[in-house]
């Protein structure tokens, strides 16, 4: 009987510090708005984009910190928040083309496939590059609503030696799994902290980066690895003991912004002033959802759309929508969202490609 008593004890406990926190959370809620927000971001200075953002063993953005979120906020948003959304917006989800493995033999020129989430194949003159690779169905928990365009074993059938690139450490970017299985003799770039742990994933070649550092490709190529605003964290590594980044692939043919995970910061500005002419700019839209809890680390549409204006990039791609559950909005809805927000405001939508699960477009 006193077992039971202590479960019960545990169990009320539990809901009152679920109650408090609720309280405080919900003031965040009530103060949240998009001007302050707005206005918060434009008081960062450019200056700190080039900072130190690493102390006792963790890294950080040095131009504004984010604000810790504990266990119970966690909980209390998963519990108590639910936003409405229409049977469109709820039903939306992207097209998954049929056959890519076929279509990627029959194509000659140099292209860019979504395979789903934010895994992209892009061949630039004969080199394969692919961006966090997640080919599993599920990411630690949530589960995939539509399917990869192909499959790993297609993939090694066609692509012996691939580029990698990796944002950071969470499970919907980093797939154990996934990882693993790629061929051999792959090359992986990750951020700062993450070396050793993928090395431990079956994968010998694995160069680590830091902001602001670039990696010569060829004498005519090369990779920067840039700035993001996000975090770290997964199981075997604690809160930020991992850098994330977003990734700057310049070559010949084509210049290609990959922009990792992020909430909206200067340094879209900063990176469009410094690097002119990105054709191609890879823009997270993905669980912007209640936004007084994600404002930070996810960008909603209009932000999306200034950080590639502030780019200064030719063409526009979203990406991390359409697979996973991760937000409280419905896994299509950032589509949707997007869509709806460029014919709303007679925006030039042949710089916006909202492409589907398998289609292949050729870089112009």
């Amino acid at each position: 009987m006193r077992y039971v008593k202590r479960i019960f004890s545990l169990i009320g406990i539990l809901f009152i510090a679920i109650w408090l926190n609720f309280s405080c959370s919900s003031k965040d809620k009530e103060n949240f708005s998009e001007i302050k927000w707005k206005q918060k971001v434009e008081k960062t200075k450019t200056k700190d984009l080039y900072a130190s953002h690493y102390i006792d063993g963790k890294y950080f953005s040095p131009w504004m910190k984010m604000k810790d979120k504990n266990f119970l906020e966690v909980l209390e948003w998963k519990l108590f928040y639910k936003t409405s959304f229409t049977k469109k917006e709820k039903e939306f989800l992207p097209k998954v083309f049929p056959d890519t493995l076929k279509r990627i033999s029959q194509t000659r020129e140099n292209f860019i496939l979504w395979i789903g989430h934010n895994t992209f194949l892009i061949r630039i003159d004969g080199i394969y590059w692919m961006t966090d690779p997640i080919f599993s169905k599920r990411a630690l928990l949530p589960s995939r609503l539509t399917p990869p365009a192909l499959t790993l074993k297609e993939f090694n059938s066609i692509v012996k030696n691939v580029n990698v690139l990796i944002s950071h450490n969470h499970y919907d970017h980093l797939d154990h799994s996934s990882i693993k299985q790629l061929p051999k003799n792959s090359t992986l770039v990750v951020p700062k902290g993450l070396k050793e742990f993928v090395m431990a994933m079956d994968q010998k070649n694995v160069r680590e980066m830091d902001w602001w550092e670039e990696l010569k490709i060829d004498k005519d190529s090369k990779l920067i690895c840039l700035p993001a605003q996000h975090w770290s964290m997964r199981i075997g590594q604690g809160i930020n003991e991992s850098l994330w980044a977003s990734y700057l692939l310049i070559t010949p043919s084509v210049t290609i912004y990959f922009g990792g995970d992020s909430g909206y910061f200067k340094g879209f500005k900063e990176i469009g002033r410094k690097y002119p002419e990105i054709d191609y700019a890879f823009m997270a839209t993905t669980a912007y959802h209640p936004r007084w809890f994600m404002h930070y680390q996810h960008m909603n549409i209009p932000e999306a759309i200034q950080g590639f204006e502030d780019l200064n990039a030719r063409f526009f791609i979203p990406t991390q929508w359409g697979t996973f559950p991760l937000g409280s909005e419905p896994p299509g809805f950032p589509g949707f969202d997007l869509a709806r927000h460029i014919a709303k405001n007679q925006l030039d939508s042949s710089k916006f490609k909202i492409m589907n699960i398998g289609e292949i477009l050729l870089i112009e």
